[in-house]
């Protein structure tokens, strides 16, 4: 959806939840001598300034990692890579999912992000130049079919669409149903968010009727982060969930119960 740009949104409790638990793959995953191929269909700008007028606008921020990230612990993967990108960026940067995947990334590795969005695709080529990272102008269903199954083939994708487009709903199941027939041994991991619609839910059935190996879902609850705001939840679901993910997410729900919400894995 070419109107989206996640700058009013960076930073948010989904983004905590989402980007906690990512760290915490990779980092599992980066353990092993193996060579790795990280893909991300919907990657946006890369780097967010919270204290932009936009991030301002929302407040969203304040409520999320500007709540939370002293609730993690202090070697959480997730918690090291923000310390140093704001080291480098200043103290109000807060690093994307590819900012975090490329940090977490070791040479040998490849990395694909698709960003359709002029100005956020411009954003994120200036944003990822130097880490090696392949930037695609397209849409990101496209571009993961179009290189699945990687080099290498181990791997994580990451889908991480802005649901503005509603059929969207409709079509994940099918197409992760495709993507995991041509690459089965990758890991997919699908972030949703809770609304007070419940809109997810069907997409959930859905997907969890397709029997797919070492399925896991995560959800965390949280306040809206304003008045009238809808998103009361953050979830993923995960296919091929690496060893240590259910550990990780139960500690996220530790850190989201502990600040007057719930999670639940």
């Amino acid at each position: 959806m070419l109107s989206y740009q996640h700058i009013y949104h960076a930073g948010n409790p989904a983004d905590v939840h989402k980007h906690a638990l990512l760290c915490a793959m990779l980092g599992y995953m980066t353990a092993k001598p193996k060579p790795l191929s990280y893909i991300e269909t919907h990657a946006g700008r890369g780097l967010y300034a919270l204290d932009s007028a936009p991030a301002r606008r929302t407040g969203e921020a304040e409520a999320g990692i500007g709540r939370l990230h002293a609730r993690l612990a202090a070697d959480h993967p997730y918690r090291r890579v923000l310390a140093r990108v704001r080291n480098e960026h200043g103290p109000a940067a807060y690093p994307g999912s590819p900012m975090l995947a490329a940090a977490l990334l070791r040479p040998g590795d490849a990395a694909h992000l698709a960003e359709l969005h002029p100005q956020e695709h411009a954003a994120l080529v200036r944003a990822m130049a130097g880490s090696g990272a392949h930037v695609h102008r397209q849409d990101g269903f496209d571009m993961a079919m179009s290189i699945c199954p990687p080099t290498p083939r181990r791997g994580l994708i990451l889908i991480d669409p802005s649901y503005e487009v509603k059929a969207d709903y409709d079509r994940i199941p099918g197409w992760i149903a495709r993507l995991h027939a041509k690459w089965n041994v990758g890991v997919i991991a699908l972030w949703y968010p809770i609304l007070t619609g419940a809109a997810h839910r069907p997409m959930l059935a859905a997907l969890e009727a397709l029997g797919l190996p070492g399925s896991l879902r995560h959800e965390v609850a949280f306040a809206p982060v304003r008045d009238g705001h809808r998103m009361v939840g953050s979830g993923l679901f995960f296919v091929n969930a690496p060893w240590g993910l259910e550990d990780a997410a139960a500690r996220i729900s530790r850190v989201f119960a502990g600040a007057g919400a719930g999670g639940n894995a």
